[in-house]
């Protein structure tokens, strides 16, 4: 075993200058989710250089990609995922390769995910005569809006030719320094869902009360009355958060609008409790309007899944990385209530998503920021791990 991980991390060391200059190339061309059609392009270039043939799918957004082992002819299979979508924000880094797409920015790492996948291919690719099965690469569209690239992409039905095993992905994480990765077995990352609410009451002059309905007011209660629902509501063992971010109300000093529109998430780790939040925010909401005398449209926008970890697969990937890496290097996790649409393999296949840590020393920052950046040394430890992950279970039969 320690010839082997030698010999994978000898690999992603030597492709190391490639990956960083694909990352920073991806950083400074990025698209938005649906559009990812220059990055497709680019990444089955470079599978091809390799000597690895893409095929594109999702009108022509997404890219698979197929290493067979040379040990046997087994057809088990490891699925190795990345995102590759970008967000609606405009970098404010201070770096030789900004996004050149103005408003467009790899404010969640979607770049470093796809530079890493590029590199455990190369690795992989060279020691094919080192496992038995096959490791299938998803280059995967749209993970930042729903339905999500995962749910169109197994829809497709292109995963049902396969045996498969077992799906892996990572995340880059500035708050987990460069080194180490984090992972948690279970339910680990929240289900998450739209909200959108229209209060509709009467509009009319400010200045005569008596003629309007006022939808402000009806808002202003229903959000004072879902302030603090998963308190209330929610069972103590499932976490849970309700939050509205955006109000909307098109009237004047002097003029009351006919509607208000407010827009929140919801998000938990239990799919029966998800399904009874839906009915008791509709019936305070409902309450509140008629009381008002006036009435609200609720739409929730069902969105990705609890993102479960299999229990066995964590804990086999947590001892091969502190083998691979050292058991200070690997972090046990907690709940994190940001969602992921690779929740939706893991519903359909056994699955692990663990962190990896990208933490710069001295940037503070975060996920979906303006100032959001990598270190780039974390693409030799997440590509080793994903190689050694899917190797090993490959070799697990």
């Amino acid at each position: 075993m320690n010839d082997l991980i030698q010999k994978i991390n000898n690999l992603a060391h030597q492709f190391y200058p490639q990956a960083v200059e694909i990352r920073r190339h991806l950083h400074q061309y990025p698209e938005l989710s649906g559009q990812e059609r220059q990055t497709a392009n680019y990444i089955a270039e470079h599978l091809s250089k390799m000597g690895i043939k893409p095929t594109k799918m999702l009108d022509d957004t997404a890219v698979i990609a197929e290493i067979r082992g040379e040990c046997g002819q087994a057809e088990q299979t490891i699925v190795l995922r990345a995102d590759m979508d970008a967000l609606p924000i405009e970098e404010k880094n201070n770096v030789e390769f900004v996004s050149k797409n103005k408003g467009v920015m790899h404010a969640c790492g979607h770049d470093m995910h796809m530079a890493n996948l590029l590199s455990a291919a190369y690795v992989l690719n060279h020691i094919k005569d080192s496992f038995d099965g096959r490791v299938l690469l998803i280059f995967q569209p749209s993970e930042e809006m729903f339905p999500g690239g995962a749910f169109r992409l197994i829809e497709s039905g292109v995963f049902d030719k396969f045996k498969i095993k077992a799906f892996l992905g990572c995340h880059a994480t500035p708050e987990i320094p460069t080194g180490k990765i984090g992972l948690k077995s279970g339910n680990y990352m929240a289900s998450t869902d739209e909200l959108y609410l229209t209060i509709k009451g009467k509009g009319g002059h400010a200045a005569i009360p008596s003629m309007f309905i006022n939808p402000l007011i009806i808002t202003s209660e229903i959000l004072l009355a879902l302030e603090h629902f998963c308190e209330k509501f929610a069972p103590k063992d499932i976490p849970s958060v309700l939050t509205f971010g955006r109000i909307i109300g098109e009237g004047k000093t002097n003029v009351v609008p006919e509607t208000v529109k407010i827009e929140g998430t919801l998000r938990t780790f239990d799919e029966q409790w998800r399904q009874q939040a839906y009915e008791k925010i509709r019936e305070i909401c409902n309450s509140i309007a008629e009381k008002r005398k006036g009435s609200v449209d609720i739409f929730i926008d069902k969105g990705y899944p609890v993102l479960i970890n299999d229990d066995n697969l964590t804990k086999q990937c947590a001892m091969w990385a502190k083998h691979m890496i050292g058991e200070n290097n690997v972090l046990s996790l907690d709940y994190r209530m940001t969602a992921e649409d690779f929740a939706h393999y893991s519903h359909r296949y056994p699955s692990v998503f663990f962190r990896l840590g990208t933490q710069i020393e001295g940037l503070h920052t975060n996920l979906h920021a303006a100032n959001f950046n990598a270190n780039e040394e974390a693409l030799k430890v997440g590509s080793s791990l994903m190689v050694f992950f899917a190797i090993n279970l490959l070799a697990n039969k």
